[in-house]
C-alpha cells in the first residue's frame, strides 16, 4: 500500500489460504481508488453513513477520506502501521493503530461504524462477531448503524477447490466461509488469521440477539454485497 502510494504500480499482495490455495491480489489499486472508480454497491452503501464515523480497517483511507470531505467527523483504525501512515499522508485527520478487538469507549460515541472492503470478515468467526457486536452498543449512539461489506461464498459459480475448502471447514467445526489466511508481500508475511465470509442468512443469524438488525442488503453483480445494519 505504501509502495503503491509512493509510485510503484507493479504491486501485488499474495493471499495464502491454509489449504495451500494462493492468489495474487492487486489490492493497493483498490485501496487508493477514488469514489468514481468504486463499484455501484459501494457507492450506494456509503451514502447511508451519518454523523460521527468509525472506519474499522481503514486501509489507505479511501472511505474515510470520502466521508471526511462530506463533512463527517471520521476516525480510522487499522492494525497496519503503513496503512495508518498512508491514510494520514493522504489527509485523514484522525487515524489510530488499533485492531477491531481493541475498540473501546476511549474513542467516544459513533453514529456509523464502517466495515467496507469486505471488513465484516474482520470479526473472524461467529462467536467473536456476536461478542464484538454487543460491545459496539457501548460505543454507538441510539439509532446508530453499521455499513458492512462481505462476500457470499455460496453464490454460484463456486469453483470445486472452494467447495472442497467449505467442506473441510464444516468437518472441523467451522463455518464454510471462515477462511484462515495470511498475506505476503515481498519478504513480509502476516500471522495466520481467520477472516469470515458469509451469506445473508448467516449474517442474519449472527446478528440475532446482539442488538443489531439488517435493514437492507445492497447487491453487486458478483458475490460481494453490502449490508445496512441498524441498532435496536
Amino acid at each position: 500500500m505504501y509502495d503503491y502510494y509512493k509510485g510503484d504500480r507493479d504491486v501485488f499482495e499474495i493471499i495464502e489460504r491454509d489449504d495451500g490455495f494462493i492468489e495474487a491480489y492487486a489490492g493497493p489499486r483498490a485501496y487508493l481508488s477514488p469514489f468514481k472508480n468504486w463499484a455501484p454497491h459501494q457507492k450506494a452503501s456509503i451514502q447511508y453513513a451519518k454523523g460521527r464515523v468509525l472506519d474499522i480497517g481503514c486501509g489507505a483511507g479511501r472511505h474515510s477520506l470520502y466521508l471526511q470531505r462530506k463533512g463527517h467527523e471520521v476516525i480510522g483504525i487499522d492494525i497496519s502501521p503503513f496503512a495508518i501512515r498512508v491514510s494520514k499522508l493522504r489527509g485523514l485527520k484522525r487515524a489510530h493503530l488499533l485492531s477491531i478487538t481493541q475498540v473501546g469507549p476511549e474513542l467516544g460515541k459513533f453514529d456509523t461504524i464502517l466495515m467496507m472492503g469486505n471488513n465484516f470478515g474482520l470479526f473472524g468467526n461467529g462467536s467473536r462477531a456476536r461478542r464484538l457486536l454487543r460491545r459496539f452498543l457501548d460505543i454507538t449512539n441510539p439509532h446508530a448503524r453499521i455499513i458492512a461489506e462481505t462476500l457470499d461464498v455460496y453464490k454460484p459459480p463456486v469453483p470445486l477447490y472452494h467447495r472442497r475448502y467449505h467442506s473441510m471447514n464444516r468437518k472441523r467445526g467451522r463455518m464454510a466461509g471462515q477462511v484462515r489466511i495470511r498475506v505476503r508481500y515481498h519478504e513480509f508475511t502476516t500471522p495466520w488469521f481467520d477472516y469470515l465470509l458469509l451469506s445473508k442468512n448467516e449474517m442474519r443469524s449472527i446478528l440475532r440477539g446482539t442488538g443489531w438488525t439488517v435493514q437492507r442488503f445492497i447487491e453487486s453483480k458478483g458475490p460481494q454485497y453490502a449490508a445496512i445494519i441498524e441498532r435496536g
